[in-house]
């Protein structure tokens, strides 16, 4: 099919593209200029997508349209504007996840800091279970009320998707369930409990800080003695050159792990939704020997400059991060989940309070000499994402001489590992009823588990005096 220039599929991504990145300036700008919205720490890509948010419910209410439906914006990629933004949430998730794996480091951390790690770690996952089995209890209460409301018990597990994973995730398993299991509304109700997670994180983040600044409780010396903390290299002199490396390197990995998810999906067709919505995890499995590869070619090659820059992969995990954000609130439909306001409404509010709760005992506990450092950097990355962590991690440790911003790096690794039968589950829980209270008993086991490993010296160390 010949396509001309002037034909309005040639422009419209671009200009969702755009839209998106004008919300984000706008809501910079606000932030630079109105004191109380500075002071509320809340991201400028969330700031964005409410922005945008706000625009198209007020446009469906008095056209009674969806406003990336219209005009342009339904001409793009043969797809509508709303699909388009979904693609992108989708995509970011994972590119963001490949920078941020190829990144390169010297450092090694054994002893106290690989034991403070690993129960950095332990803990992510131990909140994931919470936040699971909270909304389990939830929504399988509520369809036992009312079985015709289009909810489905496994729409719980959502909670640990958007408040610990943020949006892609949360959409990626909102969308499975919506296509496979008849959750009207998934997509956006995972969308909307990751965005009120950001909220969470910027609002009951800063009334904390704020209530620890009135207490003094943050005067407390830090004596802690850590490796050197990771400093983003300096862009060098051909960094045209070197971000096209980046880019590249990024686009490879991701375009292999395409042809992986695809052969699975031909060997076991009928999980091929869930290979696809795993599409990040492949990507970042990838990631990891070409990493080693490139290692080896930077030996065989020699020279001060290297292959991969940390700098610009934090740049680029940073902008696809910031485009999946703004792109998966703006996607939310709020007409489509007033039936379910009750259900949100009270996964939100004990959510909050559960990982307040836990977190906070399990920093007091385990992270005793820098523990409000830990718990911002935590409670931020767990009801947003890690950079919201680190947002409100630098308000009390602007120069990150603590070591929870090492910590949020380096805890994926066993976030991963035990964190994977919980990917596992979350596909057997939608089956039905019963599935979904076998993986609730399932849940509260693991976490179960989880605390032991996590307080294992408190409660074998205390067996043993």
């Amino acid at each position: 099919m010949e396509i001309s220039f002037f034909d309005s599929e040639v422009w419209s991504f671009l200009i969702i593209i755009t839209l998106l990145l004008a919300a984000m300036m706008v809501a910079y700008t606000m932030k630079r200029t109105i004191p109380f919205i500075r002071q509320s720490l809340i991201p400028p890509s969330v700031l964005g997508g409410l922005f945008l948010l706000a625009a198209s419910t007020i446009f469906k209410l008095v056209t009674g349209r969806y406003m990336f439906e219209t005009g342009v914006f339904l001409e793009g990629f043969q797809t509508s504007g709303n699909a388009t933004l979904e693609i992108i949430t989708y995509h970011c998730l994972a590119i963001g996840f490949v920078s941020m794996t190829l990144r390169t480091t010297d450092q090694k951390i054994g002893g106290r800091r690989a034991t403070e790690v690993f129960n950095t770690g332990i803990t992510t996952v131990a909140t994931y279970l919470l936040q699971a089995i909270l909304g389990f209890g939830i929504t399988i209460t509520a369809v036992l009320i009312a079985s015709d409301s289009g909810l489905i018990p496994a729409a719980g597990v959502l909670l640990a998707f958007g408040f610990g994973q943020g949006t892609g995730q949360a959409l990626n398993f909102g969308k499975i369930y919506e296509a496979e299991h008849g959750f009207a509304g998934g997509a956006t109700f995972g969308l909307t409990v990751a965005a009120i997670g950001f909220l969470t994180a910027t609002i009951v983040g800063v009334a904390y800080l704020n209530y620890l600044k009135r207490k003094n409780r943050l005067a407390q010396l830090f004596v802690h003695k850590t490796g050197q903390t990771i400093v983003e290299d300096e862009a060098d002199n051909e960094s045209m050159d070197t971000f096209t490396i980046q880019v590249a390197l990024i686009l490879i990995v991701y375009v292999i792990a395409y042809g992986i998810i695809n052969l699975l999906s031909l060997f076991l067709p009928g999980l091929k939704h869930t290979f696809f919505g795993f599409n990040f995890l492949v990507a970042v499995l990838v990631a990891i020997p070409v990493k080693a590869v490139v290692k080896l070619i930077q030996k065989r090659v020699g020279g001060e400059r290297k292959i991969i820059s940390n700098y610009l992969m934090n740049r680029i995990g940073g902008f696809a991060f910031d485009l999946m954000i703004v792109a998966g609130i703006a996607a939310i439909r709020i007409d489509m989940i007033t039936n379910y306001w009750l259900v949100l409404l009270l996964m939100l509010i004990f959510g909050a309070l559960l990982t307040f709760a836990y977190l906070h005992i399990v920093c007091r506990k385990l992270f005793a000499e820098y523990k409000y450092e830990q718990f911002m950097a935590m409670f931020g990355m767990l009801t947003g994402t890690a950079s919201t962590g680190i947002i409100l991690l630098r308000e009390i440790d602007r120069n990150l001489r603590t070591p929870a911003s090492e910590n949020l790096v380096y805890q994926n690794l066993p976030a991963i590992v035990f964190g994977f039968p919980m990917l596992l589950l979350a596909n057997f829980a939608p089956l039905g009823m019963k599935e979904s209270i076998i993986t609730l008993v399932l849940c509260i086991l693991f976490f179960v588990a989880m605390n032991i490993i996590l307080f294992r010296q408190s409660i074998f160390g205390r067996r043993k005096r």
